[in-house]
Formats: structure tokens, sequence, C-alpha cells
């Protein structure tokens, strides 16, 4: 059952950021859009595309999610094997996803501190810049 929603979830996932599904969404749209008029416009005929819109939309933040925290998670995995293989780096990093929102920020500003001038030659206005142009 794991494997078949594993696969399931990153197909739809995959398949709901495709230029394809774009389109049927849009031609969905557009065909209840069309036949408003037939319909007069009526309460029914707004409800199908409410419905509609809510179920997929309900269904899809599970799919995508689940797609999503199996993607963090291998990240994660291979971010720590970087760890482990590169002989500078501090392998206390590893799992520090699993601590809290504030224990995190104060390792990130610690590390900035740390990486501030006297310490390491901070990046040049130039380097930054390219960066920033790339966008």
């Amino acid at each position: 059952m794991n494997k078949f929603f594993t696969r399931f979830a990153g197909s739809i996932a995959s398949f709901a950021g495709s230029p394809v599904a774009f389109v049927t969404a849009l031609g969905a749209v557009l065909v209840w859009a069309m036949t408003g008029p037939l319909f007069g416009f009526s309460e029914v005929w707004q409800l199908v595309i409410n419905t509609g819109t809510t179920i997929v939309t309900f269904l899809m933040i599970f799919l995508v999610q689940n797609s999503q925290n199996r993607d963090s998670a291998a990240m994660e995995a291979k971010l720590d094997e970087l760890l482990r293989a590169v002989e500078q780096a501090r392998a206390d990093f590893i799992g520090i996803e699993h601590l809290t929102d504030g224990e995190i920020e104060k390792i990130r500003a610690r590390l900035e501190k740390d990486t501030g001038p006297g310490n390491q030659k901070p990046p040049s206005q130039d380097a930054v810049g390219r960066l920033l142009s790339r966008r």
C-alpha cells in the first residue's frame, strides 16, 4: 500500500505541474463558463464548479504534501551524507531538521555571526550583484 501510494502521489503531483494539466483545467473552466447561458447561470451550474474545484483541491493537498515530504527527506539524507563525507564539515549538523524553529534560528544566527568579518572573507559586492542579477 505504501509503495502504491508513493508511486500514485508522485505521478499525480508530476502531472499536476505539467502544461497538459493546466490546459486540461483551463479547458474545463472554459467549457463550464460557456455552458453558463445554457443553464441560465443557475445556482446548480455554479455549484458544479465550486464542488469540483473544492474536491480536487482537497485531494491534491495530500498528494502534493506527500511528494514534498518525500523530496525533503531525500534531500536531507543527501545533505547528511555530504556532511559525513566532507572532512571539515561539522557532523553536529546531521539531523538538525528535527529541532524546533527557535533552535534552528539560534544555529543560523550563530553561523552568520561566526562567518562575519574577521572569520572569513565576506562575498564581494560584485559577486552578490551577479547573483542577484540572475533572478
